[in-house]
């Protein structure tokens, strides 16, 4: 995405991060993926502006100026290539909202309504992204193969699981690991056809060439990108190719199905494949740890086969030991701005991205790592090409690669890495997922980020074990931040409070405290005597992550939608200090985020007398509130008729369609010649207007269910919406029970009026 600014001076990214925080609450904005990478339908690199899964569906939302999309102000070639790289989404099964940057700046409130009604009011998002994405491995030769100790109580459990009867299972090992293996040997074993399916054509052909190489005596092919094979014996395949052509296999075809990235499983394509076949057995590959959404891929496959975590894959020497080194600089970064999940670009630009840091990073090499094979991770094209210019000023072979550069262009770059022509590897992007040269020694942590994700995508790049490397160190360039503003670093990450220069952050059992012996007296660990390193450098590191603090307390905004009092009650109390939040979220200077423990909530609740609202008894509220309705006019009943007539299947009505509906029923009321309201009604005069029916409506009878979350108002889009917990599990029937409700109330209430009517007219 372009770099826009706003009138504020943040970038068009940073902005639209602003207003979906405003809209759901900054600690969802946490699932926002930023520049997310994906592949078009011809197989090239591509990145959506933002992803997001909601549900079972991606969402892609694509952040538009008119000198990027018009087609009067760019080339046709350029508009054409920016229609195939939406079609593409389109073809992958993905949402895709677009909004325009001018519209972000002017009618930031217009855009937060169409969030709402896009996305839902309440939405429960996931984590999209594997925290160590899929790396290209050496090839295998299946008939030498050794597999490792896990490997096989893998196969064993998978082999235990069948003679139970069970028929799916989840492999959960973290990348690197040999999950693909285990999967073909144990697809081997069974001897069946066997269906793999990926979502991207590089471990399509990654695990086509492992079954070439493991299982020699089958036939392989591939059912992705324009190859169409349906009767070899195994055939991997892509995701999308296999949905869209289903009918070309019949649903016995496969005695075995493998689904690799299996966190994606719950995706419409994914699910169209796993109910559409029916194999002996089936099973998920993931090497994803402790997602949000483990319970969805779970109900899914049933039971995980083999667990293996990072920490866990480190030590029992499936993936390479990490060592760290915090190199701190003078960069005061407690005044950049940030919004939830990232800095403000203006600002790291100003203050993070100068000669001097940027020199720092090629004098560190020059002193610790000299002739090691490092990749520099930086935070833009622009910052990889300065850092890449000061190390060839160095003398040093080094290159800057991004996902901008031709295809050809990178290839040939990554290949001369591999080789050792080049020895230093500046990154923006591209190497986030999808590329791993084993040989990697060195990581350069050179782009702040507070992104879980994205520091944990990078650290995998030089975690795959290789001859001779007996470690992998990690540079982490620390600068001055602020408790709320601090990037991830592998202390923070791993929730380490102890640093000792060099010292392990992940190793084999029983590493760091052996190390932290020899530190005590004053040693080093022999890993480290070459480096310029003392023994007794140590520091405790602050570790605390509102993130994490967060992400199990409820928001001020979700705390509103938990009791059954209004807004701005709630609002005040925590003014006058009668509600105390747990955490205060400073996100700026005027902007702060509180949240509540689920304890504190329920406190609060009992001293108040507040009862408690959530998505299961929602709607018993909304039906007892309706059995309970109190009236001091009319307009209750006549709101709750007009929605029943006019809401769709979502429960929602255009504001313009109530109104109609009010002036229907007074107005037939006063043809009729009987009492249409109390005089101090607007409706008891014929000459209201619409608007004034409107502001009636929205300030009267709309106000007491709003407060109570049951319903809203969309002010820019003119619609009234039920809460979806309420209206989807509305039954025809209740929905009846309330109209003749409603229709009691009405002849009620017309009763006493005309008897207080009678009453003034015999005083008189």
């Amino acid at each position: 995405m372009a770099e826009y600014r706003s009138a504020s001076g943040s970038s068009a990214e940073d902005l639209f991060i602003e207003l979906f925080a405003d809209t759901f609450g900054a600690e969802k904005a946490g699932y926002l993926y930023s520049q997310y990478p994906f592949y078009d339908i011809y197989q090239n690199a591509r990145f959506a502006d933002f992803v997001l899964e909601n549900g079972a569906t991606r969402v892609a939302i694509e952040i538009d100026d008119q000198a990027s999309h018009d087609p009067r102000h760019i080339s046709v070639d350029k508009f054409c290539d920016d229609l195939l790289k939406q079609n593409s989404m389109v073809h992958l099964g993905w949402d895709i909202y677009r909004f325009a940057v001018r519209q972000m700046q002017k009618q930031p409130e217009t855009v937060k309504d169409e969030l709402r009604v896009f996305l839902g009011n309440d939405p429960r998002f996931k984590e999209i992204e594997d925290y160590l994405p899929t790396q290209q491995g050496k090839a295998l030769d299946g008939e030498k193969l050794e597999l490792r100790e896990y490997q096989q109580e893998a196969l064993a459990s998978l082999e235990t699981m069948r003679a139970n009867k069970e028929t799916i299972a989840l492999l959960y090992h973290a990348t690197g690991t040999g999950k693909t293996v285990t999967a073909v040997m144990d697809a081997k074993r069974c001897g069946g056809r066997v269906l793999f399916v990926a979502h991207t054509m590089e471990l399509v052909n990654q695990a086509y060439n492992t079954f070439k190489n493991l299982w020699n005596t089958a036939s392989v092919g591939k059912f992705a990108d324009g190859i169409k094979d349906t009767d070899s014996h195994v055939i991997c395949g892509s995701i999308q190719s296999v949905a869209l052509n289903i009918e070309l296999f019949q649903d016995n075809d496969f005695d075995y199905i493998i689904i690799d990235e299996a966190h994606h499983a719950s995706a419409d394509t994914y699910q169209k494949v796993l109910a559409y076949f029916k194999p002996k057995f089936t099973l998920g590959l993931t090497a994803t740890p402790e997602r949000a959404d483990d319970t969805n891929i779970l109900e899914i496959f049933k039971n995980t086969a083999h667990n293996l975590d990072i920490q866990t894959a480190v030590e029992i020497g499936a993936l390479v030991p990490v060592r760290c080194i915090r190199i701190h600089t003078n960069i005061d970064m407690t005044k950049v701005r940030f919004n939830s999940v990232q800095y403000n670009i203006r600002d790291l630009d100003d203050k993070i991205f100068v000669p001097e840091r940027n020199q720092l990073i090629v004098d560190t090499w020059l002193s610790y790592v000299k002739n090691k094979r490092t990749v520099v991770f930086c935070a833009s094209v622009k910052h990889a090409e300065q850092i890449a210019r000061l190390f060839q000023n160095a003398g040093i072979a080094a290159l800057a690669v991004s996902g901008s550069m031709k295809t050809s262009e990178r290839n040939e770059q990554l290949a001369k890495f591999a080789s050792g022509d080049i020895k230093v590897l500046c990154a923006c992007d591209l190497l986030n997922e999808g590329w791993d040269c084993p040989q990697t020694e060195v990581l350069f942590m050179a782009r702040p980020t507070m992104s879980k994700v994205l520091y944990t995508q990078q650290l995998g790049r030089g975690m795959r074990n290789c001859e001779g490397k007996y470690h992998l160190m990690v540079f982490d360039f620390v600068d001055n931040a602020s408790q709320y503003n601090a990037p991830y670093s592998m202390h923070r990450l791993f929730k380490l409070k102890d640093y000792h220069a060099g010292g392990t952050v992940l190793g084999r059992k029983g590493d760091r405290e052996a190390e932290a012996d020899l530190y005590a007296k004053g040693e080093r660990p022999d890993a480290v005597i070459d480096y310029p390193v003392d023994a007794t450098d140590y520091e405790i590191v602050d570790i605390f992550n509102w993130q994490e603090e967060a992400a199990g307390m409820i928001s001020q905004m979700e705390f509103i939608r938990r009791v059954d009092v209004q807004s701005e009650t709630i609002e005040r109390y925590v003014r006058d200090g009668m509600i105390l939040p747990d955490l205060v979220i400073p996100m700026g200077e005027h902007r702060t985020f509180k949240y509540f423990k689920e304890e504190t909530l329920k406190a609060y609740a009992e001293q108040y007398g507040w009862e408690l609202i959530d998505d299961s008894n929602r709607k018993d509220l909304f039906m007892d509130m309706i059995e309970k309705m109190t009236m001091d006019h009319s307009y209750k009943p006549v709101l709750l008729k007009a929605i029943l007539t006019y809401a769709d299947a979502n429960g929602r009505v255009k504001i313009s369609d109530i109104v109609s509906y009010f002036r229907s029923f007074y107005e037939s009321r006063r043809t009729a010649g009987l009492v249409v309201e109390k005089e101090n009604s607007i409706f008891a005069k014929p000459d209201y207007t619409d608007k004034q029916a409107e502001r009636n409506i929205l300030s009267n009878s709309f106000k007491r269910f709003e407060d109570m979350n049951m319903f809203r108002h969309t002010k820019t889009l003119g619609v009234v919406e039920v809460d979806s917990t309420v209206w989807k599990k509305l039954t025809d029937v209740e929905k009846r029970w309330i109209e003749s409700i409603c229709d009691e109330r009405l002849e009620k209430y017309y009763q006493r009026i005309i008897g207080i009517v009678s009453q003034n007219s015999n005083k008189s």
